[in-house]
């Protein structure tokens, strides 16, 4: 299952290429995040930062491929990197977090949509029963798409301005 590949195609017709993340793509996931607006890389980590520095590439690239997987989505040309979608699931996978970058210049278009899509499908093959996602209230476009994917929202009682989402998995 490590080695989930697709072929996608969004709403609006962009052509994605998925493949799990390699040890050497760590330069192009560098250069990737250069292309993320400093929001979105508040929403994906939690914390405000100006770059993504080489322990977080190391993170995205050093996955064990069976509990933690990190798939980068590529253009139709198949060399421009426009999205990073990682799935991590506990030991025992009861519970599968999701998190999900996409280059400014393709965000609306429905990359995320789609790669949503595709990381629940692996996290069911993977028996997976809950997927999650930890967003800051102000994310809404992120929201609004889990919301429509099924996923519910409930405020975290540590944090109100943090949201859990989560949505059950059906058995494969």
């Amino acid at each position: 299952m490590e080695n989930w590949t697709a072929n996608l195609m969004t709403r609006t017709g962009v052509k994605i290429h998925v493949r799990p993340v390699r040890t050497a793509d760590k330069p192009i996931l560098a250069e990737f995040f250069t292309h993320v607006t400093k929001e979105d890389l508040s929403f994906r980590y939690l914390a405000g930062l100006n770059e993504v520095g080489k322990e977080r590439i190391a993170a995205l690239t050093d996955v064990d491929h069976v509990r933690t997987e990190n798939y980068l989505a590529f253009g139709e040309s198949g060399d421009l990197l426009i999205a990073t979608a990682m799935l991590a699931c506990d030991p025992a996978f009861e519970r599968g977090e999701v998190a999900i970058s996409i280059r400014s210049d393709y965000k609306n278009r429905g990359v995320g949509w789609e790669l949503l899509g595709f990381l629940s499908k692996v996290a069911q093959a993977k028996g997976v029963k809950v997927l999650e996602s930890i967003e800051r209230r102000e994310n809404r476009a992120a929201i609004e798409v889990e919301q429509q994917m099924g996923f519910t929202t409930v405020t975290d009682p540590d944090d109100p301005t943090i949201l859990l989402v989560r949505k059950e998995l059906r058995k494969a």
